[in-house]
């Protein structure tokens, strides 16, 4: 075989070998970029010059409720169908520069933001669309809100009735004792009100900034019963209420901290007194249930409708209209974090003028 042919099949076979392993490169680098574009939390969708989707990662299908299939090569408002999507496209062919909306998708509910961006000169008439989901961030901003609107709402009640009380009192009162006895006594009443609610508030932001260290000992469950059921019996004998409490002193100890775990089981207490009618129960007792101690305060009282049940843990929440002008509304999420800082839960069962339980699971540790 002449050498100039040896030659030639000598460099036919360099170059199959050398487009072969660039081959393997490109399709590596794909591999690589479809499994970053899949595992991110953002959504990637690029379309073509046409508006049809050429480009899509996980996170947008899930934004959009999307399946798998048929989606490359249709038309973003096939893949989307959402109008805010398609006229962000549009904007942003007509501008060639960024654009941005915010929307709430359907029927996920989900909170979204898209930044379209041209991919010109790289790429013509390509639009590269980032979807951001703001659905946590903007639930944490409206809580926020509703947070400072109900503080303001809070104190504007007893500020606005000592204000009302001072001024009655420098214009007429003085001269009247028994008239000014009473005004003092209000005062004084709606001084507490005003005292509860920044004492609830401080405790409350110490337990969710988890700047309450927890000083755990071991205690029986029918102890913690004991110190709560003892500082609301004469509350409860005061209310005209049938008041049982105790439990198994064959429990398994908890180790816990004492004294907030018995004001949680107060504050559940204190609720179940103060909407339960004269003659009415409560109770307050405890069992195991596999590997938790599970305590409950039940009542007779005027019970909490469904629509307001998975609700009353909020802070300042109370449901209409028994319990709407009494109580900070602060009490119930006070409990709720003091049982999940021990790695408990808590949930309500309720029916309407018939009565309410609440129950907390505690995980029994073991004393090694």
């Amino acid at each position: 075989m002449p050498v100039e042919i040896k030659q030639l099949l000598t460099s036919i076979r360099k170059f199959k070998s050398d487009n072969e392993e660039i081959k393997a490169g490109y399709e590596a680098d794909r591999k690589m970029v479809t499994s970053i574009l899949e595992t991110m939390s953002d959504g990637i969708l690029i379309t073509d010059k046409d508006g049809n989707v050429s480009t899509i990662n996980r996170a947008v299908r899930e934004i959009f409720g999307l399946d798998e299939k048929n989606l490359i090569g249709n038309s973003l408002v096939e893949v989307t169908r959402n109008h805010n999507v398609n006229d962000l496209w549009q904007k942003c062919v007509a501008s060639k520069r960024q654009e941005t909306v915010s929307f709430e998708t359907t029927p996920q509910k989900s909170y979204v933001r898209c930044i379209a961006s041209p991919l010109d000169p790289e790429q013509p008439g390509n639009i590269l669309f980032l979807f951001q989901d703001l659905t946590r961030i903007r639930r944490l901003e409206l809580i926020r809100q509703d947070f400072v609107s109900n503080v303001s709402h809070e104190l504007r009640t007893p500020l606005a009735s000592i204000k009302l009380l001072t001024e009655t009192l420098q214009a007429s009162a003085m001269d009247d004792p028994p008239a000014a006895k009473k005004f003092l006594v209000q005062m004084d009443n709606e001084i507490d009100n005003l005292t509860q609610i920044v004492e609830e508030l401080l405790e409350l932001s110490r337990i969710e900034s988890g700047l309450v260290p927890l000083e755990k000992q071991w205690v029986k469950p029918s102890q913690l019963i004991r110190t709560a059921g003892e500082c609301m019996a004469l509350l409860a004998e005061r209310a005209g209420l049938d008041f049982t409490f105790g439990c198994d002193e064959d429990l398994p100890n908890l180790n816990v901290d004492s004294p907030r775990l018995s004001r949680a089981l107060v504050n559940l207490l204190h609720n179940a007194i103060k909407f339960t009618p004269s003659g009415g129960k409560v109770e307050v007792s405890a069992y195991q249930e596999k590997e938790d101690i599970v305590f409950f305060v039940k009542d007779t009282g005027v019970g909490i409708p469904p629509k307001d049940l998975e609700r009353i843990f909020e802070r300042f929440y109370k449901s209409d209209p028994s319990r709407s002008n009494q109580g900070t509304g602060l009490g119930l999420s006070i409990t709720k974090h003091l049982v999940e800082i021990h790695g408990g839960k808590i949930y309500a069962e309720s029916d309407p003028h018939i009565g309410t339980t609440i129950h907390f699971h505690i995980p029994i540790e073991q004393n090694t």
